[in-house]
C-alpha cells in the first residue's frame, strides 16, 4: 500500500510538471503572437474582444474597486482614531488603495469574470470543432483566438486600472470624510498626498497588469486545452479559477515584497 500511495503521488507530481511546462509554453506562444506582426491580420478581432471588455467587464471591476476603497477608509478611520491620529486614515488610504486593493481587487474581477468566459468561451468552441474548422481555414487557431484576446487586454486595462485607481481613492474619501466625518478634506489630503510617488503608481501598474495578464493566459490555456463535453467545459472553468486565485495571491505577494519590501518609501522619521 505504501508503495502504491507513493507512485500515486509521484505520477501526480509529474502530471503536475507536464501541466506546468505545457502551460508556460502555451503562455509564451500566445504572448509572443500579440507582440508579432502577424497579429496584424487579426486586428478587427483585437479590437472586437477590446470592446468586450469595455462593454462587459469595466463597470464590475469599478464597483468592486469602489466598495473596496469604501472600506479601506472605514477601517483606516477607525484605527487611526483609535491610536489618537485621525488624520493618519489618508495616510492608510494611500498606502492601501495603490499597493494592495486596487491590484487585488483588479485581479479578482478578472479572474472571476474574464478569464471563466474565456474558459467558457474557447472550450465551447474546441469541444464544438470550431477550433479545427479554424485551422482548416488557414487560420492559427491560438494567434486567433488567444493573442487576440490578450493584445485586446494591454491595449484596454492600462487606463481602466488608472480609473480604478481614481475610484478608490474616491471610494476612502467618501468614507472617511463623508460618512465618518473625524477629519476635515484638507487634513486627509495632505497625509494622503505624502504618502505616494510616481513610482507607486508605476509599481501599482505593472503589478495589476501583471495580475490582468496571468488570468487571461490561464482562461485561453485551459479553455484550449479543453477536451471532451460540456461537463470537461465546467471542470475547466473550475480548474482555471483555482489557478487564478493562487496565481494572483502569489503575484501580490511576490510584487510587494519585490516594490515595498526592501525600501516601503514612507515619509517617516528622518
Amino acid at each position: 500500500m505504501a508503495v502504491r500511495a507513493a507512485g500515486r503521488r509521484a505520477r501526480e507530481v509529474r502530471d503536475g510538471l507536464d501541466a506546468l511546462g505545457d502551460g508556460a509554453e502555451f503562455a509564451w506562444r500566445v504572448a509572443s503572437g500579440a507582440l508579432s506582426s502577424r497579429i496584424r491580420r487579426y486586428l478587427v478581432e483585437v479590437l472586437r474582444q477590446a470592446s468586450l471588455l469595455i462593454t462587459g467587464s469595466v463597470l464590475i471591476v469599478l464597483g468592486l474597486v469602489f466598495a473596496l476603497g469604501l472600506a479601506i477608509g472605514i477601517e483606516g478611520a477607525y484605527a487611526s482614531k483609535i491610536v489618537g491620529a485621525p488624520s493618519v486614515a489618508g495616510a492608510f488610504a494611500a498606502i492601501a488603495d495603490l499597493r494592495e486593493i486596487a491590484p487585488y481587487a483588479f485581479g479578482y474581477m478578472m479572474a472571476a469574470k474574464v478569464s471563466t468566459g474565456y474558459v467558457a468561451e474557447i472550450g465551447t468552441m474546441q469541444i464544438a470543432e470550431e477550433v479545427d474548422a479554424l485551422e482548416v481555414m488557414g487560420l492559427d487557431s491560438v494567434l486567433f483566438l488567444c493573442s487576440t484576446r490578450l493584445l485586446g487586454t494591454w491595449l484596454i486595462l492600462p487606463f481602466v486600472y488608472a480609473i480604478a485607481i481614481v475610484v478608490s481613492y474616491v471610494g476612502s474619501f467618501v468614507a472617511v470624510v463623508m460618512q465618518v466625518g473625524q477629519v476635515s478634506a484638507g487634513g486627509y489630503l495632505e497625509l494622503f498626498w505624502k504618502f505616494q510617488s510616481p513610482q507607486d503608481y508605476l509599481f501599482s501598474g505593472i503589478k495589476g497588469m501583471t495580475m490582468a495578464t496571468f488570468v487571461v493566459l490561464v482562461g485561453c490555456y485551459y479553455g484550449y486545452r479543453v477536451r471532451g463535453g460540456p461537463v470537461d467545459v465546467g471542470r475547466a472553468t473550475a480548474r482555471a479559477m483555482v489557478v487564478n486565485l493562487i496565481g494572483v495571491h502569489v503575484i501580490g505577494i511576490l510584487g510587494s515584497q519585490l516594490f515595498w519590501g526592501g525600501m516601503p518609501r514612507l515619509p517617516i522619521g528622518g
